[in-house]
């Protein structure tokens, strides 16, 4: 199914007409007609509208067609030296970024060798 399609269904289940669902979520009625006969694709800050205010529809079916559950949490970023701080952990020494060009750069402990 199509992303277009799945904007036909959002409305057609909430009892939409194309123009009623254009003005709920606050877009020109004329791109949202250019969505949904898949002339434009849909922007990030269309798909972001229709999630604001129909909030049983699920983000990841919206954008992708299938569904998931998970739980997202951000990885703390830690620094070269925080790495290995634990007695069991190897502690990386250095870090070496090779270029297509054939030069490379190497990090150590937050120092830049060329």
């Amino acid at each position: 199914m199509l992303i277009q399609e799945r904007v036909k269904l959002i409305i057609k289940a909430n009892n939409e007409t194309p123009s009623s669902f254009a003005d709920k979520i606050g877009l020109k009625r004329s791109n949202l007609s250019h969505v949904l006969s898949g002339r434009n694709k849909p922007s990030l800050d269309f798909l972001s509208k229709i999630i604001d205010n129909y909030p049983k529809v699920n983000a990841s079916w919206l954008i992708t067609g299938t569904t998931r559950d998970g739980d997202f949490q951000e990885e703390q970023t830690k620094s070269i030296s925080q790495v290995g701080a634990d007695a069991s952990e190897r502690i990386i020494e250095r870090i070496v970024i090779f270029y297509s060009d054939g030069s490379f750069k190497e990090y150590k402990e937050g120092l830049a060798i060329d």
